[in-house]
């Protein structure tokens, strides 16, 4: 089996396409189908089903994929480790991160960081709580930041940052609009603006309204924080959102005000994978990002 067949073959995979996937490769189709059904002859099982000039993975072939993608990301970080060694100050990090952490909390921490280290490059992966816990798992990505950290995942190892408020975000219209805080019950025949299952915001915000007497009443959803912002922003509704993501980005028709009773909190931290160690660049982050929030947290009280 060889390094060439297994690329394309993740790349045939990807695009369920022998053609797209040789223009991508930059390569003959001819050569792709040839390196295929060799792999094919090697392994004794078909890893592709033929349907005209598309094709799709065999249950085999999706097993195998899997493999295949966790080895080449094995692979890919041991040729980093060695371009690195020498140089960590000058390496590539790969971290993923939920949608309410790129508005501020992200680009504000890569700024500092690179001011001691210009020459660092970032390979920035937007996703879903469990969609990034998943890339970590399987060696897509070394580093994910999450809210709130998973109690207890195997073989990962998460560690936190910083606690940060929930807070309401109300059209400046709203009756409790002026008021210095409000109680959780306060907001209970509002219409709410959530994100959608799936987010684990969705559960922090939707448990604390449960656990304090009444059920939200869900008119919109949102999978991006600034499309939330957008609908309170225009009257449609309230929501409940990380204090961090208002930090100079709050709407100009929305305003912000503290929940006291609950006082709705989440946990933001990193997660990595106990069974590989951190590329040199990589730990270089992870420590600077313990760093740069323990001081941040100490400068906000």
């Amino acid at each position: 089996m060889e390094l060439r067949q297994i690329k394309y073959f993740i790349e045939v995979a990807k695009r369920e396409h022998v053609t797209e996937a040789a223009n991508a490769l930059h390569v003959a189709q001819s050569a792709v189908s040839r390196q295929i059904f060799n792999l094919e002859a090697e392994l004794g099982v078909e890893l592709f089903i033929r349907e005209g000039r598309n094709v799709r993975l065999t249950p085999m072939g999706r097993i195998f994929l899997d493999h295949m993608e966790q080895a080449m990301n094995v692979i890919y970080n041991a040729l980093q480790v060695v371009e690195e060694y020498m140089e960590p100050e000058r390496g590539t990090i790969h971290i993923g991160y939920t949608s309410s952490m790129a508005s501020y909390l992200l680009p504000t921490a890569i700024s500092a960081f690179r001011v001691q280290y210009p020459n660092v490059k970032f390979e920035l992966n937007q996703g879903a709580y469990h969609e990034l816990i998943d890339w970590v798992h399987r060696g897509n990505i070394n580093l994910a930041l999450l809210a709130p950290l998973p109690k207890e995942t195997k073989g990962m190892e998460g560690s936190v940052l910083f606690h940060e408020r929930i807070v309401a975000l109300l059209p400046r219209n709203h009756s409790l609009a002026t008021a210095s805080s409000i109680k959780l019950n306060q907001l209970r025949t509002d219409a709410f603006i959530f994100f959608p299952e799936g987010f684990m915001l969705r559960d922090i915000t939707l448990k604390a309204c449960q656990q304090h007497g009444f059920q939200p009443d869900i008119a919109f959803e949102g999978a991006d924080m600034d499309a939330v912002k957008g609908m309170v922003s225009a009257g449609l509704g309230v929501a409940l959102v990380p204090e961090i993501t208002l930090v100079d980005n709050i709407p100009r028709s929305a305003v912000k005000v503290p929940i006291v009773d609950p006082s709705i909190m989440r946990t933001v931290g990193v997660l990595v994978s106990e069974e590989r160690k951190l590329l040199p660049t990589e730990k270089l982050f992870h420590t600077f990002l313990h760093h740069f929030f323990r001081r941040l947290e100490q400068y906000q009280k």
